[in-house]
């Protein structure tokens, strides 16, 4: 029985659409009222033909006169299919939509988030509290559609700096009523200290409170923000190729990727066929990039451990790539390299010379890094059996990337969904069971040597063509949804765009690699010490202007 049948079967005369087939083929839809979502959600989770276990993405809306909603992307780590869900509620004054976070657990950040943005009321949220802005004096929800933005209404104010130890829940009673109660965050006898936003250990502006007890962590509470720039309520007033520069600033150790996403996902609503000398270099530059980020990875762990010589290794091989990487693209951090429709430019003359001799020369040196740190005893006894993270938290939390791969839980999407040229390379996926710090590292060193194996396949193949097709000045995308992912350095990097058939999309959702990752991290760290933490978070490797967006 199909996907379709199997529903149909459960909820008579739901509404269900098969989007544009010719775009892709399985762009399941499914409408659900805000009464039913519940029993769907668990019908479709518990179901052992269907089991969406896992929600790849969460995205709030409003759909204007239609109402605000919610789109949910799902997918079966068992089953491999897909499935998006959409749910709205007409009622624009007070929008109210059941909580799924019981379900999928990475939905209490994703709830909290389209809380903070579209003011969509979540009954049944455990901490339903704003996620990014400014607690206690922002005014209004900017992704509305009717967010007032030609006024300044926001002077920055530092009160919601202050200690924020409570939370607002909203529950239904018998009668069918929304009864909003208070929930305490952290009490008075608990001793809670703040580790960032200005740490060199949280990599970059993100703050934790930590409860402890002696040196144990007994809760933890993550306060992200600090950077948040508002890029995707900027895409709303860019055309599609003012777009990409700004994906690259999102996670800037996963720039190339991050733009190819994008641009994938263009180039798929608008049907066009990439040249496949296009796709050999595209594949080359991501895997450039997936070292490139790996070698800070390292450098940066070791820092935060103390192995400070590891980390000028690390710093040293990186700048031979980024030197390969300037000659072809102009760029040592921001490339501005993939473009719809193919790439800025050419490759370099000396580009296939130089990724090989970096290859043959960084081969040799990867033993040195597991000379000087893998091997190191202080190292294993820092991150052996520390931060552990099972499978199943691991799906539900959405925690891709090499932290997935850490857990045993094979989530690589140039394995799940295979795009550019990764359907027709050899290599292998990189999983451990231990679920632990040090099998996220070693999951991270290992797959610079596969990325290494990637390159090697296609590096004296690249076939002559075109770097870029011919696309038209003023690019409108066919009135639809659409989305694309890619398996950036950090996990699913995803771009889904709504559009209404004009210049400039309706709306674009960045599915983060890192907000589930920190979403993880307080049941990571719960009752292990308190320098810990910072091995926990070395090795969740998360980026956080990705996080912020």
């Amino acid at each position: 029985m199909s996907i379709k049948d199997k529903i149909w079967a459960a909820f008579p005369g739901i509404q269900i659409q098969t989007g544009n087939l010719e775009v892709d083929p399985e762009n399941l839809s499914v409408s659900v009222s805000p009464e039913s979502l519940l029993a769907f959600a668990k019908f479709i989770k518990e179901d052992k033909d269907l089991s969406f276990d896992f929600l790849r993405c969460l995205t709030g809306m409003d759909w204007d006169e239609q109402g605000l909603g919610v789109v949910y992307h799902l997918e079966s780590t068992l089953h491999k299919h897909t499935l998006v869900v959409k749910i709205i509620s007409a009622d624009r004054e007070n929008p109210e939509l059941p909580s799924v976070c019981h379900l999928w657990k990475i939905a209490n950040l994703y709830e909290r988030e389209v809380y903070d943005f579209l003011g969509i009321n979540f009954t049944n949220h455990p901490d339903l509290r704003r996620l990014f802005l400014r607690r206690d004096d922002w005014v209004g929800y900017p992704l509305r559609k009717d967010f007032d933005m030609s006024r300044e209404i926001n002077p920055l104010r530092m009160s919601n700096e202050t200690a924020m130890d409570t939370t607002s829940t909203l529950t239904i009673d018998e009668e069918g009523n929304v009864v909003e109660q208070t929930a305490v965050l952290f009490g008075e006898d608990e001793y809670v200290i703040n580790i960032g936003p200005q740490h060199p250990a949280t990599h970059g502006v993100l703050r934790f409170r930590v409860s402890l007890e002696g040196e144990i962590i007994k809760k933890l509470n993550v306060y992200c923000g600090y950077i948040h720039r508002g890029i995707e309520k900027m895409c709303e007033s860019m055309t599609y190729p003012q777009i990409p520069a700004y994906t690259e600033r999102l996670d800037y150790l996963s720039a190339m990727q991050n733009r190819h996403a994008y641009c994938m996902c263009v180039e798929k609503a608008l049907q066009i066929e990439i040249p496949e000398r296009v796709q050999y270099i595209r594949t080359i530059m991501d895997e450039l990039q997936r070292i490139n980020s790996h070698l800070l990875f390292f450098s940066t762990l070791c820092m935060d451990l103390g192995a400070l010589t590891a980390f000028f290794y690390g710093f040293r091989d990186r700048e031979i790539i980024l030197d390969i990487l300037e000659e072809t693209t102009g760029g040592r951090l921001m490339f501005n390299y993939n473009v719809i429709g193919g790439l800025q430019a050419d490759i370099h003359p000396d580009f296939i010379k130089r990724v090989k001799d970096f290859i043959t020369y960084l081969r040799r040196k990867l033993q040195e890094y597991h000379d000087i740190f893998t091997g190191n005893i202080i190292t294993q006894n820092r991150m052996k059996g520390v931060g552990l993270l099972s499978r199943e938290d691991a799906i539900s939390f959405g925690a891709t990337g090499g932290t997935g791969r850490g857990s045993g839980w094979a989530c690589d999407v140039r394995k799940r969904h295979p795009y550019a040229m990764y359907g027709k390379v050899d290599f292998k996926e990189i999983t451990y069971p231990d679920g632990d710090c040090y099998v996220r590292y070693l999951v991270r060193m290992d797959e610079i040597v596969e990325s290494m194996h990637i390159i090697d396949q296609l590096i004296d193949n690249i076939p002559e063509g075109e770097y870029r097709i011919k696309t038209k000045p003023i690019i409108r995308l066919p009135e639809g949804c659409y989305y694309a992912a890619v398996e950036a350095s950090r996990g699913e990097f995803g771009v889904y765009m709504e559009s209404r058939g004009d210049k400039k999309p309706y709306r674009v959702k960045f599915r983060s690699t890192g907000l589930p990752l920190i979403a993880s991290i307080e049941t990571i760290a719960r009752g292990v010490k308190i320098a810990d933490l910072i091995a926990i978070g070395g090795t969740l490797d998360y980026i956080v202007p990705d996080i912020d967006r």
